[in-house]
């Protein structure tokens, strides 16, 4: 498929057409579960996360956030995948149950959780200061260092233009990010 296939699809999409829909749900759905084994994922989980990413899919079609993809649809439809993956993996790993068996959330992460219950005052200053960086900027960072996600796969999901433009990009929100903090101690 080509990017001028996908555009013709995310078109008929914004359109509601059901038959596209139907249609990229039943080519690539196969394909979606074997890719999901590769990540240790069961059947039943692979099919309510690709089913999600196919809403995913329609919902960005429609609000117009892939009018400019630069991959063709079953590409971005299993970079949404892979993404719904690590959030199940992340959401799962910070649960485990106790002897009376309650379901509490480990302590244990080396990933900073922006949005757990009890913050350090080093997390809840980053907090802060994530929160005002714009969203491009953390769309970018929360994909890269929060998700796992690579550099290409960013590209492809945020529609950058090229690999160098998004590493230029997030290099400049890192930097911001670190001067907010750093003012805060000059400050403090």
């Amino acid at each position: 498929m080509n990017l001028q296939e996908s555009k013709n699809i995310i078109d008929l999409l914004k359109q509601g057409d059901t038959k596209t829909l139907e249609k990229i749900y039943l080519d690539n759905r196969e394909g979606f579960i074997n890719f999901s084994k590769k990540y240790n994922v069961n059947e039943s989980d692979a099919i309510d996360i690709y089913q999600d990413s196919i809403l995913i899919l329609r919902d960005n079609a429609i609000n117009g956030r892939i009018d400019n993809l630069q991959s063709n649809i079953s590409t971005y439809l299993f970079a949404i995948g892979k993404y719904r993956i690590f959030h199940n993996f992340r959401v799962k790993s910070k649960l485990h149950i106790t002897n009376d068996f309650n379901l509490v959330e480990e302590d244990i992460d080396f990933d900073v959780n922006l949005y757990g219950p009890v913050l350090t005052k080093e997390q809840q200053l980053l907090k802060k200061y994530y929160d005002q960086l714009g969203d491009r900027c953390k769309s970018i960072l929360n994909l890269f260092y929060y998700q796992g996600y690579n550099l290409d796969e960013i590209r492809s999901i945020l529609n950058y233009s090229n690999k160098k433009v998004l590493k230029s990009q997030k290099s400049r929100c890192i930097k911001q990010l670190k001067d907010l903090v750093n003012k805060h101690y000059e400050k403090s």
